[in-house]
């Protein structure tokens, strides 16, 4: 029983210290969002993005208060999310000292998740690092990679909880949910810990949005044979929002995109690489098929565009 007392005795040790800085968020209706977060720092509390409705979120705290917090940045392509509350003195969970490297969460690792559902009360689990480089997509499509699975069950409502090290650090916050019951968490890495840092002091997501909901490739294929339109590789314009620079570039529904920037399409990824690659005040050169016919499309953004 030696060897069971040792991990007992770890995780309640855990438990003691990452505990209080873990919050649920939600439960106030289901606009208003209903997952968990961490404090990192005074009056700040960090979370996925996907977890948060609207500007305001109820914030439950471990010794039971409530408070209404607000969103105070948002990067959607990383998931990842800011909301200020008064924290009330709670000790802010530490970082994991990984320098500029990956989250160090290594293969085997074991590892202890921590959560609050929607403010019901913490769950904390044990459990190992299954993949130390996973990834997955984003709210917005793109490819989040670095990410870590592992094993720690958890209930739904603990998306943006701490992933911890057996020393309560943090290693990642818990995202989704992979398959056979396993959980992937965002790396709390260098990249993680700078963009948080850059939400903190005001700075916006520095990524362009098109406004378009896209077909990838093989779906886009067989749709343009299902209509008797031949078969090209590319992305199929699905929806188009209105007020964005895909609609005022004159992109429509059934637009198939085939290249960007002078290179071809062969993915969203690729599209994302484009858009990144793209200097300050530049359009974004679109290659489009619309039925049989290939033209250009020059894609501008404004400023209200830049951010996420």
């Amino acid at each position: 029983m030696g060897a069971l007392n040792e991990v007992q005795a770890a995780v309640a040790r855990v438990a003691e210290r990452v505990g209080p800085a873990v919050v649920g968020l939600g439960g106030g209706g289901p606009r208003r969002g209903a997952g968990s977060g961490v404090v990192i720092a005074q009056d700040t509390v960090l979370t996925v993005a996907h977890a948060l409705y609207g500007e305001e979120v109820e914030v439950a705290f471990a010794d039971g208060r409530r408070a209404t917090g607000r969103v105070e940045g948002v990067d959607a392509d990383l998931d990842v999310a800011l909301v200020a509350a008064d924290t009330d003195g709670i000790a802010a969970a530490p970082w994991a000292d990984q320098g500029e490297g990956p989250s160090g969460a290594a293969l085997g690792t074991p590892i202890v998740a921590l959560a609050d559902p929607a403010g019901r009360g913490l769950r904390v689990t044990l459990g190992f690092v299954t993949a130390a480089q996973a990834g997955f997509r984003g709210p917005r499509g793109r490819r989040i990679a670095g990410a870590i699975e592992h094993s720690a069950p958890l209930p739904r409502g603990s998306s943006g909880g701490p992933l911890v090290d057996t020393e309560g650090r943090l290693l990642g916050l818990n995202a989704v949910r992979a398959g056979g019951g396993l959980i992937l968490a965002l790396p709390a890495d260098a990249q993680l810990r700078a963009r948080v840092e850059g939400l903190r002091h005001g700075e916006r997501a520095p990524s362009r949005r098109l406004g378009l909901a896209l077909a990838p490739p093989r779906l886009a294929r067989r749709m343009r044979r299902n209509v008797g339109l031949p078969a090209r590789d590319g992305l199929l314009v699905r929806e188009v929002q209105e007020g964005t620079p895909a609609e005022r570039a004159g992109l429509a529904r059934g637009d198939l995109l085939v290249s960007a920037g002078g290179r071809p399409l062969d993915g969203v990824d690729a599209l994302y690489a484009a858009l990144d690659a793209l200097e300050e005040g530049r359009p974004l050169t679109l290659g489009v098929v619309r039925g049989t016919e290939e033209r250009e499309v020059q894609v501008t953004f404004g400023p209200a565009e830049v951010p996420a």
